[in-house]
């Protein structure tokens, strides 16, 4: 079907054309990921929404709630983050239907956890999700639905007439006091109304991905059938005598089972549950609730859900002439996924006073800064900005940046100080929104500085060692702070890098000092480069490389890790944050060996020239040593571009997307990290990839005919048009290009593509072409210089001005926007 059309003239700017009938939502899959550990959150939510309502199974990969494994249901939902890995996360305070209670006796229903999920059978193809609503049938014939608001979620169950044991309905939903991870502390509480129904209570639990707890209120309201009676359960008892319980946690580990229920005189009708939770009080989730959703209406609140979405969606429109729908699908509902982690917790901080935006689930900024969050900046830059004024908000009345945030809590560091990459690029691409930088630049240079106590949640390590000897030592001697003494390699080359966003900004402020001072330590890097380190298989075969990072101790003496473990193919070795982990944080050496996303020009030459880098990127990917599962992986995908080969990176595109991500429920290759995965995919396919933290997004075919951005604050609408566009995919490498109608060989762009709305005119062939992207000229920035190709390219001062705003293509100079081109050298 013919979306839209084309009208354009080879040289000449193109014109896209959509038309009324294109929506989005047509193309969106929510259950991708819902099984084989994509541990996606498929249910509704509104874009960063906190209510997020599911059926949770009991699978032992729920992360996000619901799965399509064969588990079976165990409750209904509405707090949930989306795939993270871990333990799962959130799942609070789930509701559970049934018929009736045999001989009407409620001591017949099956109250915890455990023993209702023999309740909870269903057919997969029962489930139904989209956009703002899921549903549901279980085997005993309800249907559950459910649709949200920001803070709320409201249920519609509908129940057969009868009872498994033929009697007449008599519904009963209970209320328990647990969460997915069955992780509640003592003095859980929970009261019913004898006359409305209305359940509220509390429960302290336990963060996933962290070492911390939060309290969570809730507030239940019931509507379409007459109450019967009311009360609480303990266990697998119950009362309808009895409003009030305090339960404890008990003695042996495991939560005591508690709750309360309603059960209502027949099923004639649905009945319909208003929920909502709070991190502040009952009374404030009481009133979300009440203002939210006030009169139970299901319809209006699933379409104003589903209008919201929409809305988040309709800026990005592709052309499907000729496309499998599946790829669009893939293509839509990875965009999808980028909208539902983080969340917008405004308002439902607990622990400071602030006006400032609060944003929550922030799974976690080691996955998110590569792909995601550069992704929402050009689709959704107000909500980034408002993340960024919550992270430097946080970093006020915390004292640091958060390196994963989730539930109110700080969570584990993974690598760097990462957050340093995410203001740089909002930075860079000309966020304001009422961001104070000068507060966000004190952030980052705290990272750099100080050495927080606790580097396990905030900051970084080391700094001592870092500061002296230039890298991170392994079995480092640090009295002055403290976390898991490992990832020494992982952690260098990630300060480095994060060393080196510090100095784009710094340079872009005016900050001078700063700026060369950051550079110096952004080449860190290199005092871990062993230049005669060889890799080798398990079974000795030599891989025919030499030079690779490698761990150094204080004396500045080398150390050895196999480059190869952590790897893809390492089956052994514990790699991720566990006393006993590697010198590198889930990647091997042979992957981080590719790390230097700053300064590629350096690593090309350290690596033999541009053909060795590619037959090293080459192996790389051919041997399986890498995993696109996992996030180190994407930038590889596209680094041939800093060796003049962008056709190579287009084809490693075209591998990875068709082979390892589909619209089935088991279509993503690992844990979708907040939509990490998802933001991969909608990059990949759109056209271009960022190297986050730089302005620059690295150009390869998009995977439709026609792609438009509109912009959502200028208005603008930026377009990229293939000519000789082949929907087998045969013609997938860019012969020539223009830019606004005048030719364009550079193979990268900068931000001001998307917010000036300029037009790109891709002409595509079979075959690698011979000149485009291929000078040195046209090769992404780099703050080294590139050697071995024909001619130099120096590319050693590369900050300047931030976000600037144009630019020409050809002779005199090419603004971008940290810095300016004039003839072979980078100015500031």
């Amino acid at each position: 079907m013919a979306l839209f059309f084309t009208l354009c003239c080879l040289g000449l700017s193109s014109k896209v054309l959509a038309q009324d009938t294109f929506d989005p939502l047509d193309y969106v899959e929510p259950l991708i990921g819902a099984s084989n550990g994509g541990n996606v959150f498929p249910g509704a939510s509104l874009p960063y929404g906190m209510a997020k309502a599911v059926a949770d199974t009991n699978s032992g990969s729920n992360q996000g709630g619901f799965t399509l494994d064969g588990a079976a249901v165990t409750g209904f939902s509405m707090m949930h983050d989306s795939g993270t890995g871990g333990s799962p996360s959130l799942g609070n305070f789930p509701l559970f239907p049934y018929t009736n209670c045999p001989s009407s006796d409620i001591d017949q229903c099956a109250f915890p956890k455990k023993t209702r999920a023999r309740y909870g059978g269903f057919s997969n193809g029962s489930v139904v999700a989209k956009p703002g609503m899921f549903g549901i049938t279980l085997n005993s014939s309800i249907q559950a639905e459910m649709t949200v608001t920001q803070h709320a979620a409201l249920f519609r169950f509908t129940f057969p007439s009868v009872g498994t044991d033929g009697q007449p309905a008599q519904p009963l939903i209970l209320q328990d006091l647990s969460d997915l991870s069955d992780s509640r502390q003592d003095n859980g509480t929970v009261s019913v109304d004898a006359t409305t129904g209305r359940i509220t209570g509390s429960a302290r639990f336990v963060s996933s991905f962290s070492a911390g707890s939060y309290v969570l209120y809730f507030c239940t309201d019931f509507k379409g059938g007459e109450i019967l009676d009311n009360g609480i359960f303990v266990n697998s008892r119950a009362s309808a005598g009895v409003k009030n319980l305090t339960v404890s946690r008990s003695i042996n580990g495991y939560p005591l089972p508690g709750g309360a229920f309603v059960r209502f005189k027949s099923g004639a009708e649905p009945i319909l549950v208003r929920t909502a939770t709070s991190f502040i009080s009952v009374s404030q989730s009481c009133s979300h609730a009440e203002s939210e959703i006030p009169s139970f209406d299901f319809r209006g609140v699933s379409d104003a859900a589903t209008a919201a979405w929409r809305a988040k969606l309709s800026p990005i429109k592709v052309s499907t002439n000729g496309i499998n729908k599946s790829i669009v699908t893939n293509f839509y509902s990875g965009i999808y996924r980028t909208f539902i982690n983080p969340q917008n917790y405004t308002g439902e901080n607990p622990l400071w006073s602030s006006s400032e935006p609060y944003f929550d689930s922030f799974y976690c900024i080691w996955d998110l800064f590569r792909s995601q969050l550069p992704f929402l900046t050009i689709v959704d830059p107000t909500t980034v900005e408002q993340m960024i004024r919550s992270l430097i908000d946080t970093y006020r009345h915390v004292g640091w940046l958060p390196d994963c945030r989730m539930s109110l809590n700080k969570g584990y560091t993974q690598g760097g100080s990462n957050a340093d990459v995410v203001l740089a690029d909002g930075y860079l691409k000309g966020l304001n929104g009422g961001i104070n930088w000068e507060d966000g630049y004190a952030a980052v240079v705290k990272d750099a500085e100080v050495e927080p106590f606790d580097w396990c949640c905030e900051g970084r390590g080391g700094l001592d060692s870092w500061k002296s000897l230039g890298y991170i030592p392994v079995q480092d001697f640090d009295y002055k702070g403290f976390g898991t003494m490992t990832r020494s390699i992982s952690r260098t080359l990630e300060y480095s890098y994060n060393d080196f966003c510090i100095a784009q900004m710094a340079g872009a402020m005016g900050k001078t000092a700063d700026q060369e001072k950051y550079i110096e330590s952004s080449g860190n890097w290199q005092n871990l480069y062993k230049a005669d380190q060889t890799s080798l298989w398990w079974n000795g075969t030599d891989t025919g490389f030499v030079g690779f990072f490698e761990p150094r101790f204080l004396n500045k003496t080398w150390g050895y890790q196999n480059p190869l473990n952590c790897s893809n193919l390492d089956e052994v070795s514990v790699c991720s944050l566990q006393n006993s982990g590697r010198e590198t944080f889930e990647s091997s050496i042979w992957e981080y060996g590719f790390f230097v996303p700053h300064d590629q020009a350096t690593l090309l030459t350290l690596y033999g020239g541009p053909d060795a880098f590619v037959r090293r990127l080459d192996y790389l990917h051919d041997h399986n040593i890498t995993y696109i599962g996992n996030e180190p992986a994407f930038l590889t995908v596209f680094q041939y571009h800093y060796a003049a080969r962008p056709a190579l990176s287009a084809k490693r595109s075209h591998f990875y997307i068709p082979q390892f991500f589909s619209t089935t429920p088991d279509g993503l290759p690992g844990n979708d990290d907040s939509g990490a995965m998802g933001s991969f995919v909608a990059f990949s396919m759109m056209g271009f990839f960022p190297n986050p933290g730089q302005n620059v997004y690295l150009i390869t075919p998009p995977y439709f005919e026609h792609v438009n951005i509109t912009h959502p604050l200028t208005g603008k609408t930026a377009s990229v048009t293939n000519v000789n566009f082949d929907p087998t995919y045969s013609n997938i490498y860019i012969q020539s290009a223009t830019l606004d109608g005048a030719p364009y060989t550079k193979s990268w762009i900068d931000h001001s593509f998307f917010t000036e709305g300029k037009q790109l005119v891709l002409t595509l062939g079979r075959n690698e072409s011979a000149t485009w992207g291929r000078s040195v000229a046209d090769l992404p920035p780099s703050l080294g210089t590139y050697a071995g190709f024909n001619g130099t390219y120096s590319g050693k001062r590369m900050m300047g001005a931030r976000g600037v705003r144009s630019g020409s293509s050809s002779g005199g100079s090419y603004k971008a926007g940290f810095g300016v081109l004039d003839g072979d050298n980078w100015k500031i």
